[in-house]
């Protein structure tokens, strides 16, 4: 099993930036692509980004909401695959939302979901 653990969300001005991390614990190796939806009031969940996990060169790939100010990657300086963060740069009021970190295996099935982070944009 895979549990997903994320952090980052809270209040920001339109503008403003955001910094979302999630990190995985359990069966890593079942982790073939890590995602990020969203999903703000009375709407259905969207995908954000999505990130490959397998290989060492990292593919991302971005919903038109995301291109140009959104960008997903993975690692840090001590783990060149984990967390999987989201920066979030000129973060407009309709980015409004609850962000969800999520895993898929090879089938692109989903094995987890995050418990979500809010998002909040307004001045």
């Amino acid at each position: 099993q895979v549990q997903l653990v994320e952090s980052g969300g809270g209040l920001v001005q339109p503008g403003g930036s955001l910094r979302l991390s999630c990190a995985p614990s359990g069966n890593l190796y079942s982790i073939v692509t890590m995602a990020w939806y969203r999903q703000a009031p009375g709407k259905q969940r969207e995908l954000v980004a999505s990130i490959n996990m397998r290989g060492d060169e990292a593919r991302a790939s971005y919903a038109e909401i995301a291109k140009g100010r959104f960008t997903i990657f993975r690692g840090n300086r001590m783990n060149n695959k984990y967390p999987v963060s989201l920066q979030m740069i000129f973060l407009k009021p309709e980015d409004t939302a609850t962000y969800y970190c999520n895993a898929q295996d090879d089938s692109g099935a989903t094995i987890a979901w995050g418990q979500g982070t809010q998002v909040t944009v307004s001045s």
